[in-house]
């Protein structure tokens, strides 16, 4: 031991006393003197630090070896009042200095020494209680701070502290010692930081250990802090698996035309056919990746004022230049698809012939074009205009006398009690299909065309309908019992290429109510008033169009909801409540599987990669499809009876993205809970934590006249799982983990066919249908509607391309002048597939364009809208969530599209060009997506002022002149749209969305109005929807509120036109807000277009609910209040990786 540090003579006078003692007791360490005089010396050393905290300080001093001298002594003494008494100095010590000393004394090797000390009085009979419990005081402190686990290990303190923890959990009866018991864990916690620790911990039995100690902790809400960190320990320790695959890559293979030279996709075709990607070869770099996850206790020091590297702070890239990108004769190869333009109408049949006082609608923003005889004459532009605005949609059929007749009924529901829940709308819902007799020549051929098995003459007993005619498919399917275990999944029912609908595994459909008795009149009652509008479902259609639908694996079957149709339900679907403890239950039953491995089933039920795979035969296995249109995944393993682990497809020509889920499920039994378990998702956390529910769909409720999507499942929660996530899944980073969904679900009919997906399905082939009935059902006299093939993609689908605005008045000169010079407004949707909120959203803004709305004729009249509705074809086709067939993110590439990998892109933005080039720049750009992270519906913008501002730079932002009118329609929509929020919206722009379409549709073309929409995936926490998940009627009624807020906008930047009040004229300016606040500034998380993740509470996907080391009440799974899950990003930024 060295001398004791010379103390300054200006610090001697006021330390003297404790220099002196300190020096004494070195001198009783050095001569072995008696062990009286340590005594001594010691409670004097304890009663100055008891009583000064200049004695406390000095001690702990930077440079000081007061700490050294007690630790020798503790560690040479032989007297028990002499070690109690430096335990005690110690506990003083750590106790009134927070972490720096805890930290100073585990320097000085304090944690070896104690430790050590505890494995030799543990060994002494009987043991002195008052030495453990100041042994267990002072590790309880210190136990985070050891950082020194490796020496830890090496002398074998992991087994010790298991024994002692098992010790203070079977003798601590009325929990007097929990803050003992919670620092042994810490402990342990902190030494299976690294490797070594945590083999130790495993071949200790650790596992088996803490699992049953914190079972039998369950019980007392007290403790729940001990199950918490007993559940950290044992995450952090569960051995990592492989996941069950043979390669990351999509099941399905898609040659590219050209292969990028650089980024993922190039390195995934880079990479030789015998590496092994699905795990890395070592786990030794783990350590870093647990040491970031585990929480500091300097969290609350971090800089309030953080600053986003990721906002652009470059002036000169933030002011929009228009950059023509290519020449006029490369754009002109877009002209056809603007045949507004220069279009005479010659030939049409208008509403008007007379002409009237040409009104010109406000600022002409580009020249009038009126062709002449000549110039009509000298191109080719006549032959394109003449019969291609309005098209007619022939029927499939072409005769209407063979449309399909019968339709589902609705379920008899009372408006009025739309609250109800689900099940007890079932429960009310009781009605019998009346057997036999009643079958109607219409119904007879139907039953014929739609058998699902090798039985067309054999129609299932005891089965009828009253049959209403609402536009939706017919519900009339019969199947056998045969059916229940037949491989390929229903008859052949077209000639050609085959199209099959999925088998039904039931004798029949099943009746409601066993008594067969109710008449004719009684099934008529069953039906719900519905309004008189047009459905844009028709089944017919829908097989007739996916039969020319490419899909990568030649898609043959059709899934059930997408055939059948999807009506909103008549009841309310609240955000589910989270149970209390979900996570950590869910947790502990995979751990049993690691502690209990003779009841893990492990059988492989239904595997993509491998064709030749045993489909079960037995009654109770469930049964797995995803082989249809949109449809995701990959394996199912059976865990246990009723417990399955789901694996998700990744991305064609990818190996991550595993979102979207969307597969059929049949053969199970009612008033059983089943549990599924998604276990290779990427995300770091997910609204399923926050309320969000998957959805079902139901054959049996269909055929029983609810054709409807709901939300489902119990117990759900989305935590980091134990399957190991390799570097090259994880772009580069080691020792990462896929997270798991888990949803428990009970199912109400026995051998359904069930659907689950991530959210409302909306597929490629039910847009062609959607658009081919928009086209055919209206007013060519009044609407203009077109719809042209953009591109084709790159597996051969085409692109569509829809124009609406209103028919002129005639083919008078001033009548074609106002048509043309209508502004422009551009809408697109669903670059990412997996978004499929936003075709909903796109499907009301098309339906509200069309209607006979008098507001909609206004709408139509003040503009011309060019909508692309699927940017990404081939992504939703084949179940991708979020790429192309090219592997990559369609909306990363709007800066250089290249046509060969990224047509729709290419061709969409040269649509856009095309406007720039000849000055009819739109009004408005909105790119529609979804947000799997936040609730309600918000807009992200452009603007360079506030990007400027968040950077804190006011001296620049003041210099700054900027047009503010981009914040007049989120503005509006905030007050017309209740599921709108405009807190959410953010107007900064960030260098890694500069590849964006809104980014580069602001910055490039030169739109100040280009948005990106986000509707959540959840649901709303404000407004009229507060509290409730968010359905298909929310997202439609979205869109067509979007379209009510396009004409406020022209009204207010156009007022002159409709002769409103000077008065107006401000309303604007009254919109915006003097101080433009940012309320969401967007960061990069795993190259998404969303902000970071603002409800991070205590239950998040990554922590298990331990976020505090120190003993607190409110430990656990707590539920957030209203302020916590309106954190502001400033705030919730802390929380975030």
């Amino acid at each position: 031991m060295s001398k004791l540090k010379v103390i300054p003579e200006k610090s001697l006078t006021n330390n003297s006393r404790i220099v002196g003692l300190l020096a004494q007791l070195e001198k009783i360490n050095t001569e072995s003197t008696e062990s009286d005089t340590a005594r001594y010396v010691t409670s004097k050393i304890l009663h100055l630090a008891q009583s000064q905290e200049k004695t406390r300080r000095e001690m702990t001093a930077k440079g000081s070896t007061g700490m050294e001298v007690l630790l020798s002594t503790l560690e040479n003494t032989k007297d028990l009042q002499t070690t109690l008494n430096i335990l005690s100095i110690l506990v003083e010590l750590v106790s009134a200095g927070g972490g720096r000393r805890a930290s100073f004394l585990v320097s000085k090797g304090g944690s070896q020494i104690l430790l050590q000390l505890l494995m030799n009085a543990s060994k002494e009979s009987p043991l002195n209680e008052e030495l453990m419990v100041q042994i267990h005081s002072i590790l309880a402190k210190i136990g985070p701070k050891e950082t020194n686990a490796r020496r830890a290990v090496d002398r074998g303190y992991v087994q010790v502290l298991l024994t002692i923890y098992v010790d203070w959990h079977r003798h601590d009866n009325r929990h007097r010692n929990m803050l003992i018991r919670k620092g042994i864990l810490q402990s342990l916690k902190s030494v299976t930081n690294i490797k070594l620790g945590r083999k130790a911990f495993i071949d200790a039995n650790g596992m088996k250990i803490l699992y049953n100690t914190s079972q039998e902790c369950l019980a007392v809400r007290t403790l729940d802090p001990l199950v918490n960190t007993s559940s950290l320990i044992m995450r952090k320790c569960f051995p990592k698996n492989r996941l069950p695959l043979p390669t990351i890559k999509s099941s399905f293979h898609f040659q590219l035309p050209v292969i990028p030279v650089t980024g993922p996709v190039a390195q995934l075709y880079s990479l030789p056919p015998e590496v092994d990607d699905v795990v890395d070869e070592s786990d030794d770099n783990d350590d870093i990746d647990l040491e970031a996850e585990n929480e500091t206790e300097n969290e609350d020091d971090l800089d309030q004022n953080f600053k986003n590297d990721d906002i652009e702070t470059d002036i000169n890239k933030l002011k929009p230049q228009q950059e023509p990108g290519r020449t006029i004769e490369e754009l002109k190869m877009y002209e056809h698809l603007f045949p507004e333009l220069v279009d005479d109408f010659q030939g049409y049949d208008l509403i008007s012939k007379e002409p009237k006082p040409f009104v010109f609608e406000g600022k002409v923003r580009g020249p009038i074009v009126v062709p002449t005889a000549g110039e009509e004459a000298s191109g080719n532009s006549g032959s394109l205009r003449k019969g291609m605005v309005m098209k007619t949609t022939v029927s499939p059929k072409g005769d209407e006398g063979n449309e399909k007749p019968a339709s589902v009924d609705l379920a008899k529901e009372d408006i009025k009690d739309n609250d109800r829940t689900f099940q007890q709308q079932l429960d009310d819902q009781n009605r019998t299909i009346s057997s036999g007799h009643g079958l109607n020549n219409d119904i007879v051929k139907a039953l014929d065309r739609i058998t699902l098995q090798n039985f067309p003459s054999q129609t299932a007993p005891g089965f009828t309908a009253g049959m209403k005619d609402y536009g939706l498919p017919v519900t009339v399917l019969t199947c056998t019992k045969a059916c229940s275990h037949v491989a390929a999944c229903g008859n052949v029912l077209f000639e050609g290429r085959t199209v099959q609908l999925g088998k039904l595994c039931c004798t029949g459909v099943e009746t409601e109510d066993d008594e067969d008795t109710e008449s004719t009149s009684s099934v008529e009652q069953a039906s719900v008033e519905v309004p008189d509008v047009p459905t844009l479902h028709d089944s017919d259609l829908y097989i007739e169009i996916v039969k020319s639908t490419k899909s990568v694996p030649e898609y043959s079957e059709v899934a059930y909801p997408d055939y059948f149709g999807h009506i909103p339900p008549p009841f309310k679907e609240p955000i589910l409540e989270r149970p209390y403890g979900v996570q950590r239950t869910k947790i502990a039953q995979d751990i049993e599987r690691l502690i209990h491995q003779s009841d893990i089933i492990d059988r492989v039920v239904y595997d993509l990669d491998n064709p030749n795979y045993t489909i079960p035969e037995e009654a109770d296995v469930l049964k797995f499809n995803s082989k249809f249109e949109s449809g995701n995944l990959r394996k199912v393993i059976q865990i246990r009876k009723n417990e399955y682990d789901l694996i998700l497809n990744s991305d064609i020509n990818s190996n991550h993205y595993h979102q979207w889920f969307y597969f059929e499920v049949s053969g199970m039994r009612p008033s059983i809970a089943y549990r599924f378990n998604i276990i290779n998702c990427e995300k770091s956390n997910s609204q399923f934590n926050y309320g969000m529910q998957p959805l079902m769909y139901s054959v049996q409720e269909a055929l029983n006249a609810r054709p409807w999507w709901i939300r489902v499942g119990t117990d759900i929660c989305y935590y980091k799982n134990h399957f190991s996530r390799s570097s090259i899944a994880a772009g580069g980073q080691k020792g990462k983990s896929y997270y798991t969904i888990t949803f428990t679900v009970n199912f109400p009919h026995k051998d359904d066919v069930c659907y689950f997906a991530y959210h409302y399905p909306y597929t490629y082939s039910t847009l062609q249908m959607h658009l081919q009935k928009l086209e055919s059902a209206h007013n060519p006299q009044q609407i203009y509607f077109r719809k042209d093939v953009l591109c084709e993609t790159l597996s051969g689908n085409s692109c569509p391309l829809v124009t609406i605005t209103a028919m002129p008045e005639s083919n008078y000169y001033e009548h074609i002048c106002q048509f043309r010079n209508r502004p422009y407004v551009f809408l697109s949707a669903r670059v990412h597939p997996g978004e499929t909120n936003a075709s909903w959203v796109m499907k009301g803004t098309l339906e509200y364009l069309m209607s006979n709305n008098p507001t909609a004729q206004s709408l139509r009249e003040s503009y011309i809208f060019k909508i692309v509705p699927m940017l990404n074809p081939d992504g939703v086709i084949n179940g991708n969530h979020r790429c192309s067939l090219s592997g990559e993110d369609l909306n990363r590439q709007w800066q250089s599209p290249n046509p060969d990998l990224h047509p729709t892109i290419y061709h969409a933005k040269g649509l856009l060009q095309y406007l720039a080039a000849v000055k009819r720049l739109p009004l408005v750009y909105c790119d529609y997506h979804g947000h799997s992270r936040k609730k309600n519906v918000f807009m992200y913008g452009c603007s360079i002022k506030e990007t400027v501002w968040h950077t804190n730079d006011n001296a620049a932002s003041c210099d700054v002149v900027e047009d503010v009118g981009y914040r007049t329609l989120p503005k509006i929509l905030s007050h017309i749209a209740p599921a709108f929020c405009m807190s959410s919206c953010s107007f900064v722009v960030e260098k890694s969305k500069e590849s964006t379409a809104r980014v580069v549709v602001w910055r490039e073309i030169g739109v100040q109005r280009s948005y990106t929409m986000e509707s959540t995936l959840c649901g709303c926490d404000q407004g009229k929807y507060k509290g409730l998940q968010i359905g298909t009627q929310e997202l439609e009624e979205m869109g067509a509120k979007f379209c009510v807020g396009l004409l406020r906008l022209k009204r207010l930047t156009s007022p002159l036109e409709y002769n409103l009040p000077s008065s107006l004229l401000d309303f604007e300016n009254d919109l915006i807000e003097s101080s433009c606040k940012v309320t969401s500034p967007t960061t990069y998380v795993l190259d998404e277009d969303e902000p970071r993740f603002l409800e991070e509470v205590d239950y998040s996907a990554e922590s298990n609910d331990d976020l505090d080391i120190e003993l607190a009440e409110n430990t656990g799974d707590y539920e957030p209040s209203a302020q916590e899950e309106v954190l502001s990003d400033s705030e919730s930024r802390t929380y975030l990786s």
